[in-house]
């Protein structure tokens, strides 16, 4: 059935919004208010709790600023003690003790078991060793040498006994025996003697500390028994040889 409204406008009843609809704004809003408010208090919790947090981180931090840098500077300078004791160590095993060599030179001189062996002075020892590890000869020992005999064997004997001693083991073998006659005198005995030059190279530092390198342990020097048992060269043959060495000076 159709209902009709004869009434004049001003006097009808005004439409009204449904309560349901007016529930349902209501609530939505609440809930939209309550959303952002619990997401506001969130984020400024989270927030406060993160900056503390980075408080504390930085403080933490600037009490071990002090210690990282002071482990820092003592590294720097355990590099350079190292660096230090490296060289240090680089010049210890590359320098030659010249004291102890020529103790053992002198060993060498005085083992001639009172000239029965060998009868042998030096002078003008000169003593050299270069610290370039490039230099083609590190360094050297040159004297001029003395034989007390009439014998030029006595002088290869002497030799002989240097390289068999522990003296040359941070040296090359000596080269073979040359010399002149000299200080002839009929009012002396032996009326002549022998000069001869010594000359001996130093090797180098890889050759002083390789493999190859003798023991000096090993070294031993040789003992005077097994020395006075050996046959001393022949006198005419070490005369012919002296001969022909002055010949050619």
């Amino acid at each position: 059935m159709i209902r009709i409204n004869l009434l004049p406008v001003e006097h009808r009843k005004k439409a009204r919004t449904p309560l349901k609809l007016v529930f349902a704004l209501a609530a939505a809003v609440t809930l939209n208010s309550g959303l952002l408010t619990w997401w506001a208090w969130q984020r400024m919790g989270i927030q406060a709790e993160i900056e503390s947090e980075a408080a504390s981180l930085q403080t933490d931090m600037d009490g071990l600023t002090p210690q990282v840098n002071y482990h820092r500077s003592l590294e720097s300078e355990s590099k350079q003690y190292k660096t230090r004791e490296d060289t240090l160590a680089s010049i210890t095993t590359s320098r030659v003790s010249w004291t102890k060599k020529l103790d053992e030179l002198i060993d060498v001189v005085n083992r001639g078991q009172n000239g029965q062996r060998h009868l042998v002075w030096l002078d003008d020892l000169q003593v050299s060793q270069s610290m370039d590890p490039k230099a083609k000869i590190p360094g050297s020992v040159r004297a001029n040498g003395h034989s007390g005999s009439d014998k030029f064997a006595q002088v290869a004997n002497f030799l002989e006994d240097l390289e068999m001693s522990q003296f040359i083991g941070d040296f090359q073998p000596p080269a073979p025996p040359e010399g002149s006659q000299t200080n002839v005198d009929e009012t002396l005995m032996p009326p002549v003697a022998w000069s001869f030059p010594l000359s001996l190279t130093l090797k180098t530092t890889e050759e002083r500390l390789g493999k190859d390198k003798k023991n000096a342990k090993d070294a031993k020097p040789k003992d005077g028994k097994d020395a006075a048992k050996k046959p001393a060269a022949d006198p005419k043959a070490a005369t012919e040889s002296g001969a022909k060495t002055e010949a050619k000076q």
